[in-house]
């Protein structure tokens, strides 16, 4: 074996080669991995499963837990879960860790078994406590969503940690997820950061995209644009969907690297692929606006309404507004309505205030002016500055509010500050017909105002 291990395939082909040939199983397995994997040998996976098969033949676990391997991938043999599961149950009955750890992942996807956390729980835990790291990060994963077992935020974190000491990248990043948002653990910026370094130095996509999430919004580090760019490419690069979206957001607008709205869309398209939702819904703004691609209002619904099925909010936003307006589609204020309502469900301010307009409009509902002002308070919330000024605009028309210039007033004032300049016209217009009380009152309500 130390043979093998310095890279000198050729001599230990010639070492076990004829102790396999005399029928000595742990040979047998080592000539079946050289076939496998191609090392001192030609790669033949039909090769390497006629000696796994040797081996697991005489009972030898490390040859067994390998046959269910081939059955698992379809290497050398048809795909096959049940035989799959079958071989990994022998070897793992045997104490074989790896074997115990394939069965548990088995368990756990309902691969040639019916689907069973607990039961795939009970594998991990076994290969864990022999020492296995992929066993140790997927009961983390479970411990701290609380599939299969107790919830248990320590448990997991202590797992992990094990999983980290052993090179273990993704679990590195896991671990830097639990202290960037608090779960089960104290809010750790820094410390989080310091995680997806290690896991993204590593290699591990998830823990780059994080850490440049991290610099794009400079969290527990400084923020670096340009810094962000780079991680996110080499997540992207890996097939990271995240990843993707945000480079070509990055590229939409700019920061961090050359503006370049195709470059935007080709990195769209690849985390659309993916499923991407939020890929997907900048993908009908891409093609709503023209950027990167022609203007294309009916390509621009397809992908806000494939946004929006997977429950993106934005996504069905930009789709209730396309069917409202009836851009790219038919018409349809109805369809349009119970669009918004999804989105404002998620707390879409832009939303919210839409359906507060159709309420005030009596477009796609029957008009009423109490319950749009109800869902413009909802915008309001979030400090939605079209939402704002429809709340001026009931006020100062007495429509489902009472009848208040000096509200009016206050809410235009907050408007136009929070960058809602088509404002401005009205709120001068109604300054010309206060009193210098009246706009003092106002304008101080304005400065006083939090939002709800």
């Amino acid at each position: 074996a130390r043979v093998f291990d310095r890279g000198d395939h050729a001599e230990a082909l010639r070492v076990w080669r004829p102790l396999a040939e005399a029928g000595d199983a742990r040979a047998q397995n080592n000539i079946g991995y050289m076939a496998e994997h191609g090392r001192g040998l030609p790669q033949d996976h039909v090769e390497a499963l006629k000696w796994y098969r040797l081996g697991a033949a005489q009972g030898f676990a490390a040859a067994q837990s390998n046959v269910g391997v081939m059955y698992e991938h379809g290497k050398g043999v048809a795909e096959d879960f049940a035989e799959a599961v079958k071989w990994y149950r022998l070897a793992a009955e045997q104490g074989n860790a790896r074997a115990r750890f394939n069965l548990g992942s088995m368990h756990e996807r309902g691969r040639g078994v019916p689907r069973d956390e607990a039961e795939a729980a009970r594998w991990y835990r076994l290969a864990a406590d022999q020492g296995d790291a992929e066993a140790r990060y997927n009961l983390a994963n479970m411990l701290r969503e609380g599939r299969g077992v107790a919830l248990d935020f320590a448990a997991a974190v202590a797992l992990y940690e094990q999983a980290i000491a052993q090179g273990h990248g993704a679990a590195a990043n896991n671990l830097g997820v639990m202290k960037r948002d608090g779960i089960g653990v104290p809010i750790d910026e820094a410390g989080a950061a310091t995680l997806f370094r290690l896991s993204a130095a590593r290699g591990n996509p998830g823990g780059q995209s994080n850490l440049g999430d991290l610099f794009e919004r400079g969290i527990g580090v400084e923020r670096d644009e340009a810094e962000a760019a780079k991680w996110y490419r080499l997540a992207a690069g890996q097939g990271d969907a995240f990843a993707q979206t945000a480079l070509g957001l990055l590229h939409q607008s700019g920061r961090g690297v050359t503006r370049d709205d195709v470059e935007a869309v080709m990195w769209f398209h690849l985390a659309a692929a993916r499923n991407d939702a939020r890929a997907q819904f900048n993908l009908g703004v891409a093609h709503a606006d023209g950027l990167g691609v022609p203007k294309d209002e009916v390509e621009a619904v397809r992908w806000y309404r494939l946004s929006a099925e997977q429950g993106d909010a934005s996504g069905q936003t930009n789709l209730g507004y396309m069917l409202e307006e009836g851009k790219g589609v038919a018409k349809d204020e109805t369809e349009a309505l119970k669009w918004y309502r999804l989105a404002a469900t998620q707390n879409d301010a832009v939303a919210q205030n839409n359906i507060g307009c159709m309420y005030e409009e009596g477009r796609g509902v029957p008009m009423d002016h109490v319950e749009a002002a109800r869902w413009y308070r909802l915008a309001i919330a979030q400090e939605d500055a079209v939402a704002l000024a429809n709340m001026g605009g009931l006020h100062l028309r007495g429509l489902g509010t009472p009848k208040d210039p000096v509200q009016a007033l206050m809410y235009f004032e907050l408007a136009v500050d929070r960058g809602n300049k088509a404002t401005a016209e009205e709120r001068d217009m109604v300054l010309k017909t206060m009193t210098p009380a009246q706009i003092e009152e106002a304008r101080a309500l304005a400065k006083a105002w939090k939002p709800k």
